[in-house]
Parts: structure tokens; C-alpha cells; sequence
């Protein structure tokens, strides 16, 4: 009785573990250089609040002051807005600093792990610990 109660749950099982392969495969950090922070100074050209994930678009000027376009992500909305952020927290001109891990092949795209407003303002993108009070910008 019970080999017969296996053998008709055993497909739906394999199933939704088929479909969850690409769902967690979305979630891989292997483009980005996880032991590497790199923080740079830039001006927000736009905010995305999307799902998958919120994104970035800030310029930074280089050495030679050319313009660098950079993106970069951090989590969804509701994560963020947990860490204190919030859909009005970047807009666009917003002179910044940016922590983030960038990709491994060196182009102009990361992981956000902080940013530093010019007047001193930090947001984070760390689960609060517990005590901690996030405030909006």
C-alpha cells in the first residue's frame, strides 16, 4: 500500500524539483567576486524598483576623467525595503558612494553592498540585526 502511495507522489516530487533547478540557478554568485569590495564615487542616472531586483545605473568618472557607466543590483523590494531602502531612496543626480562586489571579468557591473550619500547617509544591504532601527533617507 505504501510502495503504491510512493510510486504516485514520487513524480510530482521529481517535478517540482526540476522546476526549481532554474530558479536557484538564477541565484548564483559565481559572476561575482565575492571576496573582492570595491567602493567608487559616482552620480545615480537611474533607480530600478523591480523585481528580481532593484538595479542601479550611476556614472563614475575614471583616472583619466572619462565617464564609466556602471550597474549594479541588489535584492528585491521587499528585502530591501527590510534593510531600509525604499522605491524614493536614489534619484537621479544623487552624488554617491558605492560598496559593491564587482564581476569577475572586470566590466562595469556588481553586487551592491552599500551606499554612502554625500551627507553621510548610509544604507546597507545586510538583514538588519536584531535592535537595529533602519531609517529612510
Amino acid at each position: 500500500m505504501q510502495t503504491k502511495r510512493f510510486a504516485a507522489f514520487a513524480p510530482a516530487v521529481l517535478v517540482s524539483f526540476l522546476m526549481a533547478a532554474p530558479v536557484l540557478a538564477h541565484h548564483g554568485n559565481a559572476a561575482f567576486d565575492e571576496a573582492k569590495k570595491l567602493t567608487v564615487k559616482g552620480t545615480v542616472v537611474e533607480w530600478f524598483w523591480a523585481n528580481p531586483h532593484c538595479l542601479l545605473k550611476f556614472d563614475v568618472k575614471d583616472g583619466s576623467g572619462n565617464v564609466v557607466h556602471w550597474v549594479a543590483e541588489a535584492s528585491n523590494p521587499p528585502d530591501m525595503i527590510n534593510r531600509g531602502w525604499s522605491r524614493n531612496s536614489l534619484k537621479p543626480g544623487d552624488e554617491v558612494s558605492v560598496t559593491l562586489s564587482p564581476v569577475k571579468n572586470g566590466q562595469p557591473i556588481g553586487r551592491i553592498q552599500q551606499i554612502v550619500f554625500a551627507n553621510g547617509h548610509i544604507l546597507g544591504t545586510q538583514p538588519p540585526r536584531p535592535g537595529d532601527n533602519p531609517s529612510q533617507p
